[in-house]
C-alpha cells in the first residue's frame, strides 16, 4: 500500500505482512484506524480500517493461512542482528577510506601545469584595479 506522509509529504509503503498484522490487531481491539509511522519524520499517519480492507480484500483467508503456517522465520517488523567485523577487516576498511580521502596520486608534470595556471590567472600587482581612476 503506497502512502504519503501528511506532515512531510514523504512517500512510503506498507508491506502486506504489516497490513495484515494491522488489520488483525484492529479487528481484535475493535479499532477503526491504524497509525502508520513515517520513516522520515516518525509521525503517525492515521489510516482507516475501510481503506486497509480495500487494499487487502481477502485478509480473513490470509490471516487463517498465517495462523496455520509454521513460525520459522522472524516477523518482518523485527530488525536483524548484525555481527561485529573482525579487526583485520576493520583495518582494511580504514585503509581504503584513507586512500580515497588522499585522492589520486599527482605527478610532477600535473603539479607544474597547475602552478602555471594559477599564477597566470592572478592579476598583476602594478595594474590598477578596475573602476579606480587616478
Amino acid at each position: 500500500m503506497n502512502l504519503r506522509c501528511i506532515y512531510c509529504q514523504t512517500p512510503f509503503t506498507l508491506a502486506r505482512t504489516e497490513m495484515l498484522g494491522a488489520i488483525i490487531s484492529m479487528n481484535e481491539k475493535g479499532q477503526n484506524h491504524y497509525d502508520a509511522h513515517c520513516p522520515r519524520c516518525r509521525r503517525a499517519n492515521s489510516i482507516s480500517r475501510q481503506r486497509m480492507e480495500l487494499f487487502f480484500p481477502n485478509w480473513q483467508d490470509a490471516a487463517k493461512h498465517q495462523a496455520s503456517a509454521p513460525v520459522d522465520s522472524p516477523p518482518a517488523s523485527t530488525s536483524l542482528k548484525t555481527e561485529p567485523i573482525s579487526k583485520t577487516m576493520k583495518e582494511a576498511v580504514i585503509k581504503k577510506a584513507a586512500a580515497k580521502a588522499a585522492g589520486p596520486k599527482k605527478t610532477a608534470a600535473t603539479s607544474t601545469t597547475k602552478a602555471k595556471k594559477t599564477t597566470a590567472s592572478k592579476p598583476a600587482k602594478n595594474a590598477p584595479a578596475k573602476g579606480k581612476k587616478k
